[in-house]
């Protein structure tokens, strides 16, 4: 690589680049061609529509060469992901945004474009390697279009960073990026940076403003990073960045410190089971779903768990929680399903909350049973599984592929937050995905819930002993429980099932493919946590001033565009 007046620059020293902070002058230096070792062209080279010309320059100074940006970016997307179970090393969460930013560094917008499309395939690949246990091509499909998503919304990143304050712009624009896969084209939350924080210091900061705040802090961590990084010349010229990250990094660890968690004295407590049942662990998939043999293990758990409380062994609970998909066959239409499930309510003579596929219409569903009286109240899930529950653009796909006969009937959503009330709980219900979508956790607490539960299934994504799904539910589930102060009871048809404390710390929990049986007495909680009073408004407000440095950099870059016209 070259610096700006074309002297050569060893790998090392390339880093280290101008601040942003550094006056540039005007007509700003259009940045050189993509490639190695390109000297970079003065301002009077830049012609009318030329892209260098539209987008500007990060600050005067040379950058990186393709290929060691490139190299910088597959690093930046691996390390991320060892940020997020299974490898779980959350101080490496920052470093994933900075490495980002080291490698936009003065990059064309195409060049742009392909470091994004580099890093989000080192990011999704590796985080969703479980979902090869559905099938290979749904593993490279997902991962590829969400590669390409990031790739495309990394252009908008490198804009934001001819900005004199990039490194709050970056942190804003990690939070924007994330709040907009959550919703378009599917939703799909996965990869979020807060979600890489559980059991971390960091993570109480999400009851002060939600995970959209851990992930701005996280992010304003790395983007100071890399200003230190890419500080020019002596050490006095990198007191202001090192000041700013050692800033950032505090604040962020500052969240240990954060009085949000102690349960209040005289709060009421409940004891709770969590009922794994286990499935046949086999490789096919209508074998990991015999949906009798499913049901039969869960209440052969249930009613094991009733003796053991009859003989004193174990304390009798509140209230029992079994999996979600602990029927697929609906118990309506299904007498034998119906008195399995019924005997051994009255076994353990508690509630229980059931998960079940109901039909007519087909629905996902929560469904509290009580002794003497069968099925009552329900929660139908509400966000459903893109290409696992619904297909999106059915009609345009099943022109392009035949899988979309995979899932022949879309399920039915629901609408609303239930409350079960069993006495002194009230139990909010999410089902599986939803843990990971913030509104929907928050409607349950808003609406009543002094409990949650995460009922999961996942079987389908473990077949080949792999416990990346799982893992990574359970850390969303423990940053739920900070956001909202309440204690999360995690079941699951085969691991990992949690109970997890108002404070994100687990209580108890279970390996996976094995029968197992949870009961911890837990806090009732009330009180609502600042995150849960605001709702979205730090989402909002966050990516509202995003968008807004987006378009101040477009239009500093256009006028830019029309000076170097007039100079031409």
């Amino acid at each position: 690589m070259t610096g700006g007046d074309g002297e050569a620059l060893s790998a090392p020293t390339a880093a280290a680049v101008t601040s942003a902070s550094t006056p540039t002058a005007a007509p700003e230096a259009a940045a050189p061609p993509e490639g190695p070792a390109a000297p970079e062209p003065k301002a009077s080279a830049a012609r009318p529509g030329d892209e260098a010309a539209l987008q500007g320059s990060s600050s005067a100074g040379p950058r990186l060469a393709l290929p060691w940006a490139l190299l910088i970016a597959l690093s930046g997307g691996l390390v991320l992901t060892a940020a997020f179970p299974p490898v779980g090393v959350w101080p490496l969460a920052p470093l994933g945004p900075a490495l980002l930013v080291v490698a936009l560094w003065r990059r064309s917008l195409r060049g742009s474009f392909v470091v994004g499309l580099v890093f989000g395939l080192a990011l999704f690949v590796p985080l969703l390697s479980w979902l090869i246990n559905l099938a290979w091509y749904a593993w490279g499909a997902l991962a590829a279009a969400e590669a390409v998503i990031f790739a495309l919304l990394t252009i908008g990143q490198r804009m934001l960073l001819r900005l004199r304050v990039w490194p709050v712009a970056v942190a804003g624009w990690w939070v924007a990026a994330e709040a907009l896969r959550d919703r378009w084209p599917y939703a799909f939350p996965w990869g979020r940076l807060a979600m890489s924080q559980a059991g971390a210091p960091t993570a109480h900061w999400a009851a002060i403003g939600g995970a959209p705040l851990l992930s701005f802090l996280l992010a304003l961590a790395g983007s100071t990073l890399a200003w230190l990084v890419l500080a020019p010349g002596p050490a006095r010229r990198r007191a202001v960045p090192a000041l700013a990250f050692a800033g950032a990094v505090g604040l962020a660890l500052a969240g240990g410190l954060l009085p949000v968690d102690p349960v209040p004295a005289g709060t009421p407590t409940a004891t709770v089971a969590a009922i794994q049942g286990d499935v046949p662990h086999a490789r096919s998939l209508p074998d990991l779903l015999r949906a009798t043999t499913v049901t039969a293990n869960h209440a052969a758990a249930t009613e094991r768990l009733a003796a053991q409380v009859k003989a004193g062994r174990r304390p009798a609970p509140d209230l029992v929680i079994w999996p979600e998909n602990s029927t697929d066959l609906d118990p309506r239409l299904y007498p034998a399903v119906y008195a399995t499930i019924s005997s051994a309510v009255d076994a353990i003579h508690r509630p229980v909350l059931v998960g079940e596929v109901l039909q007519n219409p087909q629905r996902n569903v929560g469904q509290l049973w009580t002794p003497g009286r069968g099925p009552g109240p329900l929660y139908v899930k509400r966000q459903l599984v893109p290409f696992g529950e619904y297909i999106p653009f059915r009609g345009l796909l099943s022109h392009i592929t035949s899988l979309v006969a995979l899932q022949p009937r879309d399920f039915t959503a629901g609408h609303r937050a239930v409350v079960f009330r069993i006495g002194k709980i009230k139990l909010g219900d999410v089902i599986c995905y939803e843990a990971g979508f913030d509104p929907l956790v928050s409607s349950e607490v808003r609406a009543g819930a002094n409990l949650l539960a995460v009922q999961t299934n996942d079987a389908t994504f473990e077949v080949d002993g792999q416990r990346g799904e799982s893992l990574q539910q359970l850390a969303m589930a423990r940053i739920r429980a900070v956001e909202s102060d309440r204690a999360v009871v995690v079941t699951s048809t085969t691991g990992v099932s949690a109970v997890i404390a108002p404070n994100g710390t687990l209580l108890a929990h279970t390996s996976t493919w094995r029968q197992a049986v949870l009961d911890e007495k837990v806090p009732l909680v009330s009180r609502l946590t600042l995150a849960d009073r605001i709702g979205q408004w730090p989402e909002f407000l966050i990516t509202a001033l995003t968008i807004a440095a987006f378009g101040w950099a477009v239009a500093g870059a256009l006028r830019r565009r029309r000076a170097a016209r007039a100079g031409s």
